[in-house]
């Protein structure tokens, strides 16, 4: 990895226009609106400014290497319907994952927790003791040796919260917030908050690909189409080809399922990996490799997880994955004992996952990875680090709400 580059308006403004050129710009005016609010939602939506400005230290490149989920951040932790219909908590956006320093997760998850402390009233201690908590989970976790998972029966507080409501909440319910009932019949909301209207010909494209879908799958009606959006969603990703679909599911109208179709962009660590000759699997297409770091992370697959092609694009189909599914910060409460609860569940996930991954295609062995864990040299350098990132994140905010206010960045 190259040294730390200028922090120049200009070097910042540039590349983030570059990384952005392309998308939907109704979308991407979104995005630039949401990076304006504050530090950690910045850090969000930039994934890649925060790799291009990591230190160039052996504890970033000399480290075992791991699967890794790539834009690590508290927000990135949320429940999930398995396809086993089970609830879990874990990881659950890696459109960045790759195989790198088994550093570059924890580095970015503990830059996040100090980005986000503002949004609580901490004080900078208060964040420390939070980010040594996280970190000590971590560590005791890779040393454990031993991949477990997170589910309602074996979580507490906020998390079992979270893992309850998902559990216990109606299709019907769910699909209120979603869509518009007349009769027996559905449509999606799109309203601009959580969908936005699809152009004809973006819905000719969608339902000539669910058909096709469809035509291969056991149940070909379940995934029949009833209506289609351009969905609102995350930081990161928004501007990129972007569909929500209301399928009839098990039928009309409260057995409707709501499908997330989502464009695959190359991962953000890769020119820097590649500095670092650290070789990624020649995977098919950038959908692939998604899909497959997060089945070989996460304890449960994700409930209609695969790539697939959209007129030749590659993309991601999911179930649906709720934003309010997702740990928000706000919702930690004032009380630091609660932020420790929340932020050892992350950091023990962080470990088992990349344990679970571990001999995979180039990953380190377990072994090797709790040789690591064990050593204490790198504890120290890692918070300091993680201090160095967050002040670095507020210097790139700055520069960009400046740039956004004086019109610099020109959207479409």
């Amino acid at each position: 990895m190259s040294k730390q580059p200028s922090q120049s308006s200009s070097n910042i403004i540039g590349e983030i226009v570059s990384n952005n050129a392309g998308r939907d710009p109704e979308r991407l005016a979104m995005k630039y609106a949401k990076m304006a609010q504050s530090p950690f939602i910045f850090l969000r939506g930039a994934c890649h400014l925060f790799y291009d400005t990591l230190p160039d230290s052996p504890l970033f490149r000399d480290t075992p290497l791991a699967w890794c989920c790539g834009d690590l951040h508290f927000e990135n932790f949320g429940s999930y319907k398995g396809d086993n219909r089970l609830v879990y908590f874990d990881i659950n956006d890696y459109d960045e994952a790759a195989l790198a320093p088994v550093t570059w997760d924890i580095i970015r998850l503990l830059t996040s927790i100090q980005c986000g402390s503002d949004a609580i009233n901490a004080t900078h201690a208060e964040a420390l003791a939070v980010s040594q908590t996280c970190l000590d989970a971590y560590r005791n976790a890779l040393i454990g040796g031993k991949p477990l998972w997170v589910e309602r029966e074996t979580s507490s507080g906020l998390v079992n919260a979270l893992l309850t409501t998902l559990q216990d909440r109606e299709r019907s319910a769910f699909l209120d917030k979603r869509t518009i009932r007349k009769a027996r019949h559905r449509s999606l909301i799109l309203d601009g908050v959580k969908a936005l209207p699809a152009s004809d010909a973006q819905q000719q494209q969608v339902t000539r690909f669910m058909d096709e879908y469809a035509s291969k799958q056991s149940s070909p009606k379940f995934f029949e189409v009833l209506d289609i959006g351009r969905r609102i969603a995350g930081t990161g990703s928004l501007g990129v080809e972007r569909f929500v679909v209301l399928v009839d599911g098990k039928g009309s109208p409260d057995g409707n399922y709501l499908l997330d179709i989502k464009e695959a962009k190359p991962s953000a660590l890769a020119p820097h990996l590649a500095r670092l000759g650290i070789k990624q699997p020649n995977w098919p297409d950038e959908a692939s490799r998604v899909v497959t770091v997060q089945n070989r992370m996460q304890a449960v697959d994700h409930a209609f997880l695969q790539s697939v092609k959209l007129d030749g694009l590659p993309c991601i189909l999911r179930g649906l994955q709720p934003s309010e599914d997702r740990v928000a910060i706000g919702e930690w409460g004032k009380k630091l004992d609660r932020l420790k609860e929340v932020v050892t569940t992350m950091g023990r996930i962080l470990a088992w996952d990349q344990l679970r991954a571990s001999g995979r295609s180039g990953a380190a062995s377990a072994d090797e990875l709790i040789a690591f864990a064990q050593r204490k040299d790198w504890i120290k350098e890692m918070l300091a680090v993680a201090t160095t990132m967050t002040l670095t994140t507020q210097q790139q905010w700055e520069i960009f709400t400046e740039a956004l206010s004086d019109g610099q960045l020109v959207i479409g």
